[in-house]
């Protein structure tokens, strides 16, 4: 992160400067320290600077000018969910700053720091990535400027942008500026935006067409054909090259990289990671503070739910670790000087689809299904309990482990389908709070969100039932969403009445953020359900959002069986 650890290590200069809107904490839950790991590992020299000054261009020269490129990552979260909260407030606290402290990180970061990186190093190539990036590839809907806004390749003239887990990318892309090739072109889960000339010339006749950027504006509904083709060619298997025009330049988007997995898998997370954040941080990270004793165990979500991201990011298909290289990690933990005897979690996406399958047989190649889980689990899917269990099993059997909690989300209709699992992860693994996420009680607004209708009564009564047999009193935490698409004071009742007959006390609600790209924020500016394209209403008022905020806490009861004790939830994708 300086001059002076450069010359600690008798380097002259940098091959990659990776520039974050994050904190550097050295730890695979943090892009920049997964991406700037990999760089080293393939012998690369690999500076990063963390949260600089953008109106400062000095702050990203301390180190000079890198060699092969610069790569630009606006942190874990987008910048603007970063800086502002569902009702378009400036939050009082980034968790990926050091104390905590906001303001650090300009509003979209991805641009404002290639500009600085253009300005600073001319003619040194830059490379976007990350969840800003990925989610903003093409033309999008940003909720707090209330407009659509072009790819993100379009405001900030990089050279080449990765989306989804980039480690595959930027091998090939480092190679190949290592080895004087200047055309970046053909690697998968990747984008450029060519020039009119470029453009011009091309032949793309194997691409699929997007709405071009003035089309959207034109016609913003246009926006809901765009995110399904997008969400439908999310697959590396049959996936097809997508291309969108900005004038008379063509954004090109290759077909994702196929999932790490395997020992490839294994060998990211045993990378030699010291899991601390950097000493020239003073104050605490609170993000890392939370998962600092956490094991991320695996990748993907088969979700497909259409407020969140991760199936745009880290796609659909599954990989997970296994259960050597995890205790492997454990091992290592403990050994380390400040571990107090507990993993704070087991977790990745969605904790009980460890050691899950989907993209394993013929039928998978060719399915453009945005969810493997929904309306119902495909019969494809490979669910592996003995996996699970082996893995929670050994995890605490570990010397030194005391308890080993998951805390990540779980699905609950899988979890209803592997009752041992279900069993050994009530009675071993839960600190006294299980997060859940029914996200809202009637069916329709559960249909628009992708997500199944009538498990959650199912999977209450049986884990108080498993808590109860175990001799622990323990509390279900679930999120509700209120104000999504398609959800007026009516259809938030339900979800009203299921909490005034539980008598259940939410401190802490989620109020609906249409993130970019995602099948909500289509919904959300087309105003119509993203399966059947009929017109649904949209809550944007205000004051009808509060009132269906305030619906989430019908009770004045203080007694915890749905406390919530820790952070707001209303930036939680």
């Amino acid at each position: 992160m300086s001059r002076a650890e450069m010359d600690a290590r008798g380097w002259d200069e940098l091959d990659v400067l990776i520039i974050t809107g994050d904190a550097y904490v050295d730890h695979p839950s943090f892009g920049a320290a997964m991406i700037g790991r990999v760089l080293e590992a393939e012998g690369y020299r690999v500076g990063i600077v963390a949260q600089p000054d953008w109106k400062n261009i000095e702050s990203i020269q301390a180190m000079g000018r890198p060699r092969l490129c610069c790569g630009v990552t606006a942190g874990n979260l987008d910048s603007m969910l970063s800086n502002y909260t569902a009702a378009r407030h400036k939050r009082k606290e980034d968790v990926y700053s050091e104390a905590g402290a906001p303001g650090k990180r300009p509003n979209h970061a991805t641009v404002v720091y290639t500009q600085m990186a253009r300005r600073a190093f001319p003619g040194v190539p830059v490379v976007l990535g990350g969840m800003e990036a990925s989610m903003r590839r093409v033309t999008h809907y940003d909720y707090w400027e209330d407009k659509l806004r072009p790819s993100v390749m379009a405001d900030a003239k990089a050279d080449i942008l990765v989306y989804g887990m980039g480690e595959v990318a930027i091998r090939e892309i480092s190679r190949r500026l290592r080895d004087g090739n200047k055309d970046l072109g053909g690697i998968r889960g990747t984008a450029l935006f060519l020039g009119a000339k470029a453009t011009a010339a091309a032949d793309f006749s194997d691409c699929i067409q997007l709405p071009s950027w003035e089309a959207l504006q034109a016609d913003p509904k246009l926006l809901l054909r765009l995110t399904k083709v997008v969400e439908a060619q999310q697959t590396p298997y049959s996936g097809k090259r997508l291309v969108q025009m900005h004038g008379n330049r063509a954004l090109l988007q290759e077909p994702p990289a196929f999932p790490v997995d395997g020992p490839d898998l294994d060998a990211l997370y045993e990378l030699p990671f010291v899991r601390a954040q950097h000493p020239a941080h003073l104050g605490k990270v609170p993000g890392f503070a939370t998962i600092k004793d956490s094991i991320i165990v695996s990748r993907g979500c088969p979700g497909g739910c259409t407020f969140c991201g991760l199936g745009f990011h880290q796609g659909k298909f599954l990989s997970s670790r296994s259960v050597d290289s995890v205790l492997k990690e454990i091992r290592k933990l403990t050994e380390s000087g400040n571990f107090k005897g507990t993993i704070s979690d087991l977790g990745g996406p969605t904790a009980n689809l460890y050691g899950a399958k989907n993209g394993h047989v013929d039928a998978c190649m060719s399915c453009h299904r945005p969810s493997c889980l929904w309306p119902s689990i495909c019969p494809h899917f490979g669910i592996d309990e003995q996996a699970g269990l082996d893995l929670l099993r050994g995890a605490r059997n570990e010397p030194g482990v005391k308890h080993v909690f998951v805390q990540s989300g779980i699905r609950m209709d899988v979890a209803l389908r592997t009752p041992e699992y279900l069993k050994e992860l009530v009675q071993h693994h839960v600190s006294g709070h299980m997060k859940v996420a029914p996200e809202h009680m009637h069916p329709e607004v559960l249909r628009r969100m992708r997500k199944p209708a009538g498990d959650f009564p199912a999977f209450m009564e049986k884990f108080h039932e498993l808590s109860e047999d175990c001799g622990k009193q323990q509390y279900l935490v679930p999120y509700f969403i209120s104000s999504f698409p398609g959800c007026t004071e009516k259809e938030m009742g339900a979800v009203e009445e299921f909490l005034r007959d539980e008598n259940w006390n939410l401190q802490q609600v989620q109020d609906f953020i249409p993130l970019p790209m995602t099948g909500s924020a289509a919904m959300y500016v087309t105003g119509l359900d993203i399966n059947s394209e009929q017109p649904i209403p949209i809550v944007k008022n205000a004051g009808d959002r509060e009132r269906q905020k305030r619906m989430l806490r019908p009770n004045t009861d203080p007694r915890p069986r749905g406390k919530w004790d820790g952070e707001s939830l209303d930036h939680v994708d």
